[in-house]
């Protein structure tokens, strides 16, 4: 049940919007073990002139760059999950926008179970129903 932002480095498209959304949300679901059906994505845009890495506009550096947040349920992954994820987005970000400035970022939010969830019941409370049903 991932929240995930992505901002990009380019002009607003709705395609491009839906291209991301199905990407992310496709690894998402098949490193990180996530259920593409609870999986939310929003995208951002920011004009490459209006993006700085180093004081120098993308723009000018003639590259992309793109800012992913997800927020997860803590302990549900490991390191080398966590690890291979943010190399998946990478490569697929690069595949969607072109040359990718090394200096992307990608950030991993893992919240408390009791402190996160969905349709009014937190991540805990789904995990006590399904032990005591199962």
């Amino acid at each position: 049940m991932p929240y995930i932002a992505v901002t990009l480095s380019a002009a607003a498209s709705p395609a491009l919007s839906a291209t991301v959304a199905q990407g992310v949300t496709a690894i998402t679901g098949r490193v990180l073990r996530k259920q593409p059906g609870v999986t939310a994505v929003t995208v951002h845009y920011a004009p490459t002139d209006h993006w700085f890495i180093g004081g120098q506009s993308l723009a000018d550096l003639g590259k992309a760059s793109a800012w992913l947040d997800i927020t997860i349920t803590a302990s549900t992954n490991s390191k080398d999950e966590k690890a291979a994820y943010l190399e998946a987005i990478f490569a697929f970000l690069a595949s969607v926008l072109g040359p990718l400035h090394e200096t992307s970022y990608a950030l991993i939010h893992e919240v408390p179970a009791d402190a996160y969830g969905y349709g009014g019941r937190t991540q805990e409370h789904r995990y006590v129903a399904a032990k005591l049903a199962g």
